[in-house]
């Protein structure tokens, strides 16, 4: 049976940011991009938590029979993903990250949290205002905002993924870095990649951290080849 490819996107995003990935995806396997639950015009009640995310996805698998996926996650979902297949392991068979954040802080989540306030977007960046309201709508895109920083100072506080987990990690992962991203560094990539017992670190040339400056046909045809089936 051919296994599904999962999408997950990054905070304050949604499963339309990977419109154009999914064209370049192959067209014999099935692809999934989801909506986060407070994403995309997804409705909850819950706090953002990674369990509750994770959890998320876990549910769509079972509803979908999905018994095991590979899985591209972006950011927020590349970290999402690495949760899902600790505590899940049967449930991945690869996973594929770009530009996902892996050492947490108070102090990380801190300097993170500025770029999430949103009476400075709406201030300073009206654009990307307009953006968020549109990407989630009839959801509030500022209470996104501050449901977003509210779940990355839990992962500052050690809600995530504890740095021992990664070695309890089988499946193999990409770790993927764009070289002109400024939000992730090399530094912390490679040493997740290490850690993992199948870990791999890749630079990506002429990619950015906002995923829409991706060269999205050079990243589908890293994916493709690394979910190439066995």
């Amino acid at each position: 049976m051919t296994t599904p490819i999962l999408l997950l996107h990054g905070a304050l995003g949604s499963a339309a940011q990977f419109d154009i990935l999914k064209t370049h995806l192959p067209k014999d396997r099935p692809v999934f991009a989801l909506n986060f639950p407070g994403h995309g015009g997804e409705p909850t009640d819950a706090p953002f938590s990674m369990k509750g995310f994770s959890d998320f996805v876990l549910q769509f698998l079972e509803k979908e029979k999905i018994s095991q996926a590979d899985i591209f996650g972006y950011s927020m979902g590349g970290y999402v993903a690495l949760y899902l297949a600790w505590k899940n392991p049967e449930r991945v068979r690869r996973i594929f990250t770009l530009g996902t954040k892996l050492d947490w802080s108070p102090e990380t989540a801190a300097s993170m949290n500025r770029m999430f306030n949103p009476e400075k977007i709406e201030a300073k960046v009206p654009q990307f205002a307009e953006s968020l309201a549109k990407t989630h709508t009839p959801l509030d895109w500022k209470e996104v905002c501050r449901n977003t920083a509210a779940f990355l100072a839990d992962l500052g506080d050690g809600k995530g993924i504890p740095k021992e987990a990664f070695g309890q990690i089988a499946c193999p992962v990409t770790i993927g870095l764009g070289d002109s991203d400024n939000v992730v560094t090399q530094e912390e990539s490679r040493t997740v990649a290490d850690a993992l017992p199948n870990g791999r670190f890749e630079i990506l040339a002429g990619c950015k951290h906002p995923i829409e400056q991706t060269d999205f046909v050079l990243l589908a045809e890293r994916v493709k080849e690394f979910f190439a089936e066995m």
